[in-house]
């Protein structure tokens, strides 16, 4: 069997549709919501089986990867999130990469020697990673006006894997990977698809609900913003903490969202301007992990919030 397990955001879509665009292969998909990142245990392997895992943390991942090695399956792991230590194994190929400006698009780009670029920097604008974005485009021959394309869709794909569950989403993400591989590339598919236009409606109805809330608390260095436990509100905090980032780089931000067993979802940016801390912070918290410049906890008990507000203020005090 081969497997394709991946992140359900922009970038672990993105890089996968770079890979299999470059080296087809048939393949069970493997996906979920955005911080549905569990993937690997969700393989039953056995020997001669090849797993490609993308955009998802090996930390998290590790005791399955390990029996699927112990197992003789083969796995190419490619990310940009905590690792920990990475297994010594002669059936792995790892390419990990924690810096604040890679992505896992960025990463399966340069494994590709640029074979799929435009969606690579549609995956990198996906993750908030502008900068690394446009540097990456200087290659591709397309105007102003295709790259703020490409950003937007990378943005609208982005926004729809983030919610707790399936239903909360316009397209389920294996499904959305589907659509967008049968295209000729993103600038097909934001010109010819429907699809392309649900998206970019849902995200800017949710959007417009979003910029009018007022922040639970902030000051030069830090901002809290609350976001109720409504579907939008469920769909857009990646997207929102993403905005609220590049708009504010000077300043850290964390969106919380009430979720229906009164706990909470957050998701946190570092500055722009200095990107680190992030996962340090999350990881202090169960269901918390990430990257230095932008992690999130999947579950924050109610009781615990008032802590995470204090560590959150303390780690990124000027």
């Amino acid at each position: 069997m081969n497997y394709d397990l991946f992140n359900g955001d922009a970038d672990g879509i993105c890089a996968l549709l770079q890979l299999r665009k470059a080296e087809p292969r048939d393949a069970a998909l493997i996906t979920g919501v955005k911080r549905d990142i569990n993937l690997m245990s969700k393989v039953n392997a056995v020997s001669g089986d090849k797993i490609t895992v993308l955009d998802v943390s090996m930390d998290k991942n590790k005791d399955a990867l390990e029996k699927a090695l112990f197992r003789g399956a083969s796995v190419f792991y490619v990310d940009h999130h905590f690792s920990g230590d990475i297994p010594e194994h002669e059936n792995l190929t790892a390419i990990i990469n924690e810096a604040p400006d890679v992505c896992t698009a960025a990463l399966v780009n340069g494994y590709l020697n640029g074979r799929h670029l435009d969606w690579a920097v549609t995956g990198a604008f996906g993750d908030n990673l502008k900068d690394t974005a446009r540097t990456l485009a200087s290659s591709l021959d397309i105007s102003e006006q295709d790259l703020v394309s490409l950003d937007a869709l990378g943005t609208y794909i982005n926004y729809n894997g983030y919610g707790p569950a399936i239903a909360d989403l316009h397209f389920d993400p294996k499904d959305l990977y589907l659509r967008l591989y049968a295209a000729d590339g993103p600038l097909d598919f934001v010109h010819n698809s429907a699809d392309f236009k649900k998206l970019s409606t849902g995200y800017g109805e949710d959007m417009a609900k979003a910029e009018a809330l007022q922040p639970l608390h902030s000051n030069a260095t830090s901002a809290v913003f609350l976001l109720p436990d409504e579907t939008w509100a469920r769909r857009v905090s990646g997207v929102y903490s993403n905005d609220l980032a590049t708009e504010n780089p000077e300043r850290a931000h964390a969106v919380l969202t009430l979720k229906d067993n009164g706990n909470y979802l957050i998701s946190v940016r570092a500055p722009m301007i200095k990107k680190s801390g992030a996962a340090e912070l999350c990881m202090q918290f169960p269901t918390g992990g990430g990257r230095a410049g932008a992690a999130g906890i999947n579950d924050l008990p109610a009781d615990t919030l008032q802590g995470f507000i204090d560590a959150f203020e303390q780690a990124y005090s000027a």
